[in-house]
Formats: structure tokens, C-alpha cells, sequence
């Protein structure tokens, strides 16, 4: 391993792990009685090793190599298997499961951790363990023995992948408006019929057989999301090997993730077996969805690390240009990172992706701790770990562009690379406007406004501890209470609703910049450069981020509707 990497830092998760989060603590709960800081650490160095060693490498190739079909089969550079084979062989994809399946009960926090290394070397690659991952613990959870034995083992040994099967080209993520339809058969198996678009990972040569969790419609069911139900269709039949009608019909072809297929199916007559019971389908998708959410939240932040350290490294190499105070033409150049405006950017990237990566750690945490209190927690920030970091992590890879300059977007650099992977994040599992609606609609007013009482309540105890930057901190917390009060002040959810991103922007803000708080209290009384740099970051966000915000709130506060009133006809 390379001391200091620029796939991801692993000195940052150091600090939040043990310094912060105390994630060492978890070995006490008897789950993870078999752990200790030692295992911990020894996932962490094999994740490392694994990413840069067998991930990090085809990350380019794979991007200029595209997935190519000739109507009967997939094609994609060898790596991309061999890779995956590795990250099995390791034991990754089954740490955090039970043992009794084969797992290791690693903490979630603590492989999240890891599996970010996977997520900033090789985005496209990682995402078929991802997806696997999380159809495995669907199963796990509402699968029946049998089910879990045929499908859910074979996974976790790495024979298997998994994916999710929600959108159709008619319905994207309106999945209320879903079409594919089953008809239950005499042996108590069903037919499945219908297409489904933009299926990543759907099909490829990576394993021996691919399990798609299916959302479709069973003969007589009513319309509306209440109708659908959950359904196992495999690519093959686990038994013997056959071919089932589950169709490729195409393959998409996205600006970033690149080295992930990502499909259009057809179903015709493939045979498919219910998961739990009938209409309940979307209820036991959302346990994948919400994982995929987090997952998603996570490759954001790991793409926009990965740029910012790239950022970094070049802007201490790249001598351009003199101070500004600098009159000798004839005086050597300086680093651009001595430059104000490059500083800006770069300080910005790192309260951004430092901030985001407390973030997924923290939600990471909650489940390792679950009670009451932490799973209402996470079902309201949800939405904000998925899009905080895709809209501002990417704005690091953004930045990172621009401080290498010309070369920037240029494919000689890798900063463009991640940028295009990491712009996708804003609409995979739901977009960014989805997850406002799903925050400010239900998430903060659920359960009488519970959750949102709480996380308020958690940030202005933090703030009373970290005086000087807390009081802006806890001054907008009470600001955010009062614009959610008034906005369903006469129930008009219509009315609520009109500027819902504005309210997920300043949601976010508030929560990064309580996070900030929460890392500065961990560095208290620590001397040396790195946590010099989280008291800069702390001190950056809460003074010129999280201002942002007061405009967001005002125009929440006006109770403009501009955007329900407008004709569309006006737009040209």
C-alpha cells in the first residue's frame, strides 16, 4: 500500500471510526462480540489493498471500454470478473451478514468503510457487489429457507449477483404506473411478463447465474402501488441451469458508471416465485431501495474524495503562475495551490466530502445501534444521505476539474472520469427532486413531526458544546422548525411542497454542518496538521456554507408558488 492514497484517505477513516463514532465499542454488543479493533483494521488494509491493486487499475479501461452485446451475449473487459472474483474470495461481499449464512458480522458502519475504498477506486465495478449486497439482505429478511438457500447463499459466495428490477420505460420512477404483470400457476410459481428499463447489472458473463428482484402486477390486483408484488426471477434456473425468459433487448449507454451493463429486459413467460405475500411487494422493496439510497449516498462521497485528493496532488505539483503581490517576471512560478481562488475550491471540496463522509458513516452507525430513536433518525435523513453528497460531492469533482484547468477535461486526467460517474448519482434510486418530496412530505411531518424533532434536538446539544460556531448552528436548527411549522400550517400539501429542494438543500446544509460541529468536538485538544485541517473545514462550512441557507428558508417562508402557477407554455 502507497502511504498516502489518492483513491481514498484512510487517515479521515481513522479519525471517524475510532476518534468520533467509537465504533470500537460496538464489540460489546454481542452481534459483534467476535470483532475488535484489530479485525476492524484488517478489513480496512484488505479493502485498501483489494481497490488499488485489482479496482483502481481498470477504472479508465473500463470507461473507454463499454459493455458490448451481439444479441446473444454480453461482452466486457476481463478485469471487471476477475475483480469481483478477488472481492469474494475476500469475504467482503458476506461481512456484515449472520454467521449462520456464511457471514461475519462486521459492523454496517465498519463496512461501509470498507466498501468505500471499492466505491472511489472503481464505481462501475463495485456496483454489481452493491447490488448484490443488498438483493441478498432483501431475501435474508422476507425470503422463505428455501428461498434463502437457493438464492441467498450462492450470492454471498460470490456464484451469484443480484439486481433490482423497478422501472419500466412508461413508468420510470413512477412505479405506481407499473405494467409487468404475473399469473399465479398451479405448482405456485408465475408467469412474468412485461419489460423493465435502465436494470444495472441485468445481464453479463460475471456469474453463474443473476437473481432479479421483480416488482409486478398479479392478475386481478388494483391499480396503484397497493397492486404490486415482489417476485424471484433468475436468469437461469438455480436447479438446472436452464435458460429462463428473462430477455436482453438492449443495452443503454450511460455518460459515467460505464463498466456497469445497464439493460433493458424483457420478460416472456420467465418463471418467477412470490416473496412473502402478494401486494406487499413495494414494502419489501423498500428495505433494497433504502439500502441503495445509502449505497448511493456513499459512492457520492467516494467519488467526490477521490476527486478532491486528485485536486489536491495536483495543485502542489502544478507551478503556474506568481502572488499577486509578485512583480519579478523573472521570479519562478509558484504552486497553484498558493493561489486564494484554488485554496477556495480546493477547502470547499474538502468540507464537502469530509462532511458527507460523517454523513453515511453516522447513518452507517445507526444501524449497528437500533432502537426507536436511531431508526426514526435514519428513516427522516434518508433522503438527505442519498442526495446531499450527489449534488455536493459532485460539486468537489466539479472543482477538481477546474483546478487541474485545460487538463481538467481532458481524458488524459482521471478528475473528468469521476465527475460523469458521480453526475448519475443525482437520479439513481430516486432523483434528488424525489427525495425532497419524500423529506418534506413524509420524513419530517411523519408520526406528528417526531423524527425532525429529535434530529433537531441532537444538533442543538452538540451546538451548546461547540459555542462559537454553534450558535449560527443552532439559530438556523430553529429557523428550519419554524419554515417546516408554517409550510403545513393549512395542510395545502400542494402548496408545501412547490419548493421541496429548496427545503432538502437547507435540510442537508444544516444536518453537514452539525456533523462539522460533532468532528470538532473529536479533534478538541489534538494537535497536528490533520486536525488543524478539520478545525478549517469546520470553521469554513459553518461560516460560508451553511449561510447559504437563509435564502433557501426565505423563499420557503414567502410561500411563493411560482413554480405550480407558471404555464409551461411560457417556457418557449
Amino acid at each position: 500500500m502507497t502511504a498516502v492514497s489518492k483513491v481514498f484517505s484512510r487517515r479521515d477513516l481513522d479519525f471517524l471510526l475510532y476518534e468520533w463514532l467509537d465504533a470500537e465499542a460496538l464489540t460489546a454488543r454481542e452481534r459483534f462480540a467476535e470483532h475488535s479493533r484489530e479485525t476492524f483494521d484488517a478489513f480496512l488494509d484488505v479493502s485498501q489493498q483489494i481497490a488499488e491493486r485489482d479496482f483502481a487499475p481498470h477504472n479508465r479501461t473500463g470507461d473507454l471500454n463499454e459493455p458490448t452485446f451481439d444479441g446473444e451475449r454480453v461482452t466486457m473487459i476481463p478485469e471487471v470478473g476477475r475483480a469481483l472474483k478477488v472481492f469474494a474470495e475476500s469475504g467482503l461481499i458476506a461481512a456484515g451478514f449472520p454467521a449462520e449464512h456464511g457471514g461475519l458480522q462486521l459492523p454496517h458502519v465498519v463496512q461501509r468503510a470498507c466498501f468505500l475504498w471499492f466505491q472511489a477506486a472503481n464505481t462501475g465495478t463495485s456496483a454489481y457487489a452493491m447490488l448484490t449486497s443488498g438483493n441478498a439482505h432483501l431475501l435474508l429478511t422476507h425470503g422463505t429457507e428455501d428461498q434463502i438457500r437457493r438464492y441467498v447463499h450462492p450470492m454471498l459466495e460470490g456464484r451469484f449477483t443480484g439486481t433490482m428490477c423497478l422501472s419500466e420505460p412508461q413508468a420510470g420512477s413512477s412505479l405506481s404506473d407499473v405494467a409487468t404483470r404475473a399469473v399465479r400457476q398451479d405448482d405456485g410459481t408465475y408467469l412474468v411478463n412485461g419489460g423493465k428499463m435502465w436494470i444495472s447489472g441485468g445481464d453479463h458473463e460475471l456469474s453463474e447465474n443473476i437473481i432479479h428482484l421483480v416488482l409486478a402486477r398479479v392478475a386481478g390486483a388494483p391499480a396503484g402501488v397497493k397492486g404490486l408484488s415482489l417476485f424471484i426471477v433468475p436468469k437461469k434456473n438455480p436447479d438446472t441451469g436452464e435458460r429462463n425468459g428473462v430477455v436482453l433487448a438492449g443495452l443503454n449507454h450511460k455518460m459515467g458508471y460505464r463498466g456497469t451493463t445497464n439493460t433493458v429486459l424483457a420478460f416472456e413467460d420467465a418463471v418467477g416465485e412470490l416473496v412473502g405475500e402478494e401486494g406487499r411487494g413495494l414494502a419489501y422493496m423498500f428495505l433494497m431501495m433504502n439500502e441503495a439510497r445509502i449505497g448511493v449516498g456513499s459512492g457520492a462521497v467516494a467519488l467526490g474524495y477521490t476527486g478532491y485528493l486528485h485536486a489536491l496532488s495536483y495543485a502542489r505539483e502544478r507551478q503556474q503562475g506568481r502572488p499577486v503581490a509578485g512583480k519579478d517576471p523573472a521570479a519562478p512560478p509558484v504552486p497553484i495551490v498558493e493561489h486564494p481562488d484554488v485554496r477556495r475550491m480546493l477547502l470547499a471540496s474538502k468540507s464537502y466530502v469530509e462532511g458527507g463522509l460523517a454523513l453515511v458513516l453516522w447513518a452507517a452507525k445507526l444501524l449497528d445501534e437500533p432502537s426507536p430513536e436511531n431508526d426514526l433518525l435514519l428513516d427522516t435523513l434518508t433522503p438527505i444521505v442519498k442526495a446531499w453528497p450527489s449534488q455536493w460531492c459532485r460539486l468537489a469533482d466539479d472543482h477538481a476539474i477546474q483546478v487541474h484547468g485545460g487538463y481538467g477535461y481532458t481524458r488524459e486526467y482521471p478528475v473528468e472520469q469521476f465527475y460523469r460517474d458521480n453526475r448519475l448519482n443525482s437520479i439513481h434510486e430516486g432523483t434528488d427532486g424525489i427525495q425532497a418530496l419524500d423529506l418534506l412530505g413524509r420524513k419530517v411531518i411523519q408520526k406528528g413531526g417526531a423524527g425532525l424533532a429529535l434530529l433537531l434536538d441532537r444538533i442543538r446539544v452538540t451546538a451548546v458544546r461547540t459555542p462559537e460556531l454553534g450558535a449560527h448552528v443552532s439559530k438556523a436548527a430553529d429557523r428550519l422548525a419554524a419554515t417546516t411549522a408554517k409550510l403545513w400550517a393549512d395542510g395545502d400539501a400542494a402548496k408545501a411542497l412547490v419548493n421541496a429542494t429548496a427545503y432538502l438543500d437547507a435540510a442537508g446544509h444544516l444536518v453537514i454542518a452539525w456533523l462539522w460541529l460533532e468532528q470538532l468536538l473529536a479533534a478538541e485538544g489534538k494537535e497536528g496538521d490533520f486536525y488543524e485541517g478539520k478545525r478549517l473545514a469546520a470553521r469554513y462550512f459553518v461560516t460560508h456554507e451553511l449561510p447559504r441557507i437563509g435564502p433557501m428558508l426565505d423563499l420557503l417562508d414567502s410561500g411563493d408558488t411560482l413554480l405550480r402557477d407558471m404555464d409551461d407554455a411560457w417556457l418557449g
